[in-house]
């Protein structure tokens, strides 16, 4: 497996991942109604190209295949993070998470955040995230509980 950064080729790719993740995966820890309005039917590549506009979109290539892909944006935020859904617990998102912090220390960046699903949680504190907050957030007109976390560089 590498990690290397998205192309526009990929979004559709990755879409899919996003939305069969989150409905395979993260529907153990929120309700149909949630993860239809986290993940709608409706999404569209348009969107997923433009997201590229403004975050550095890195993907897990596994044979050609995209296993995994995360979003990083200058300020050390960490926006979407998955892992495909047949790959869960074989390092993706371990591999992914290397490839940020490597990112955030090459611009000087002493703080990486992000905002996680229950289900993301664990992942993350086990690499050195804390919570600042659990927070319910609205989409779609659906409330979902997520938590904002941090993990400080040395």
């Amino acid at each position: 497996m590498k990690i290397r950064q998205a192309t526009q080729q990929d979004a559709s790719e990755i879409m899919k991942l996003f939305y069969e993740t989150i409905h395979t995966i993260n529907i153990r820890d929120y309700s149909q109604e949630q993860v239809n309005a986290w993940a709608p039917d409706t999404m569209t590549v348009d969107k997923w190209v433009k997201r590229q506009d403004t975050k550095q979109t890195f993907v897990a290539d596994h044979n050609g295949k995209i296993v995994g892909f995360a979003e990083f944006e200058p300020d050390g935020h960490i926006d979407c993070f998955y892992t495909h859904k047949d790959f869960q617990g074989q390092s993706v998102g371990t591999q992914l998470l290397d490839t940020i912090v490597t990112q955030a220390t090459q611009l000087q960046l002493s703080r990486l955040f992000v905002e996680v699903s229950i289900t993301a949680r664990p992942f993350f504190e086990h690499r050195g995230f804390a919570i600042v907050k659990p927070q319910e957030v609205e989409c779609r007109g659906v409330k979902l509980i997520n938590f904002v976390m941090e993990r400080y560089l040395s």
